[in-house]
């Protein structure tokens, strides 16, 4: 079946998938619109030292994919954050977080990961990237099913965290997460621990992001039944059995990235944990 049926036949069967095509279709500012510009699907974020800003989905979701290039802040970026994530509401909110933080000139950009759970995180990872991520736009996605979660640069999973409930530990499936984006003043920790701050001489910062793609169930705030509304298990692509694990290239792929850009897991930091956290014993 070619991708294109494949993707039409999908539109018809399951009507709650949705895809973005205009940002003001899907998206909202959220603090200072000011300093945000959008223009179809694409929008730049601005950071001065008046204000940051940030924008979220009008409506959440509950499992598939969802996707959005960036461009992140050129030059001397210390101090800043760009951040692209998924957030549930509440005090005990779930939330997957792409957090992209700012270098000094000539120095690499660091992507930080983190999973909350039931409002606690603390699960940090560190990455270096294979490109400049400044220069271009490259593709930044989260998939989540009821087994698996997968950080994606360009497709290239850097991240997984497989659902280990029957060992009791906790896992994100019941609440529904929105859309959230952000270029933010973070120079207490982002660059060095906080060592190298803003230098707002070169301000404003500029993000850019664009082509977002939202392939997941969607849900209005009203829907209480987040994991009925979402369908029994197999019904969507991303509950097929195949979708719970890596395809051999790209387990390859994430086994490379982590012997390669891998530079900082909480799973491995014994001076920050006395007990190494239990998830730890079964990353994937």
């Amino acid at each position: 079946m070619s991708v294109l049926l494949h993707l039409f036949i999908s539109l018809l069967m399951f009507p709650n998938i949705a895809f973005c095509s205009n940002f003001t279709d899907i998206f909202e500012p959220k603090w200072a619109p000011d300093h945000i510009v959008s223009q179809g699907n694409h929008i730049v974020l601005t950071l001065d030292p008046q204000s940051g800003c940030g924008f979220a989905s009008k409506k959440n979701y509950l499992f598939g994919k969802t996707s959005a290039q960036i461009k992140l802040v050129e030059g001397d970026s210390a101090g800043t954050v760009t951040a692209f994530y998924m957030s549930s509401d509440g005090a005990n909110h779930d939330e997957l977080d792409f957090e992209f933080l700012g270098n000094s000139s000539g120095e690499p950009y660091l992507v930080q990961t983190n999973i909350y759970i039931n409002g606690t995180g603390d699960r940090e990872q560190r990455h270096s990237l294979w490109f400049d991520p400044s220069k271009d736009f490259h593709t930044y996605s989260f998939f989540w099913n009821r087994r698996t979660i997968m950080f994606l640069v360009d497709d290239i999973p850097i991240r997984v965290f497989k659902n280990k409930e029957r060992n009791g530990i906790p896992y994100p499936k019941s609440r529904a997460m929105g859309i959230h984006g952000s270029l933010w003043n973070a120079d207490d920790w982002a660059t060095q621990g906080g060592r190298i701050k803003t230098n707002w001489s070169h301000a404003p910062f500029l993000a850019a992001f664009q082509s977002f793609e939202v392939d997941a169930c969607e849900l209005s705030p009203d829907i209480d039944d987040a994991s009925e509304k979402c369908g029994k298990q197999r019904q969507f692509w991303w509950d097929k059995p195949e979708m719970n694990k890596l395809d051999r290239m790209k387990k390859r792929a994430f086994k490379s990235v982590q012997a390669k850009y891998l530079l900082y897991d909480y799973c491995k930091d014994t001076s920050r944990f006395t007990e190494i956290p239990k998830e730890c014993q079964y990353e994937y």
